[in-house]
């Protein structure tokens, strides 16, 4: 999965890989601190679209580029920021629907997939099958 920052008048986003199983210990903890949740928790608010938890995650990424960073300084448009699956995910996740799904509820969910897929960033740097960014 990739967090892409696009600031309204760059000409090309900033893209960093998100595995929440790569992120460092000092980085987890400040982010549970910053957000009152355990690293679990966070992971899935993260998907959900939590803001402070966007929030958190964006910082985590542009202090690493930049260690002055301070989070009260991170502010963005709430269209300025997304994450996306990348290419390999996406085929993950069809798979577990072919295998999950029937009729016309799989036709639909693969329609959607497979839309997904054609605009897909490749993961070229993604080991043997790609993991969901959820934390054990």
């Amino acid at each position: 999965m990739f967090l892409i920052l696009h600031r309204e008048g760059e000409a090309e986003p900033t893209r960093w890989r998100y595995n929440p199983k790569k992120l460092m210990s000092v980085e987890r903890e400040d982010i549970e601190r910053r957000t009152g949740r355990n690293f679990s928790e966070f992971t899935a608010a993260v998907l959900q679209g939590n803001s402070l938890c966007r929030r958190a995650l964006l910082f985590t990424f542009l202090r690493r580029d930049h260690p002055k960073t301070k989070f009260e300084d991170v502010d963005f448009a709430w269209d300025e920021l997304k994450l996306e699956y990348s290419r390999q995910e996406w085929e993950r996740i069809r798979e577990d629907v072919v295998s999950t799904q029937h009729g016309d509820q799989l036709a639909a969910a693969l329609v959607t997939i497979d839309a997904a897929m054609e605009s897909a960033f490749d993961d070229t740097e993604t080991e043997g099958k790609a993991q969901l960014p959820i934390a054990d």
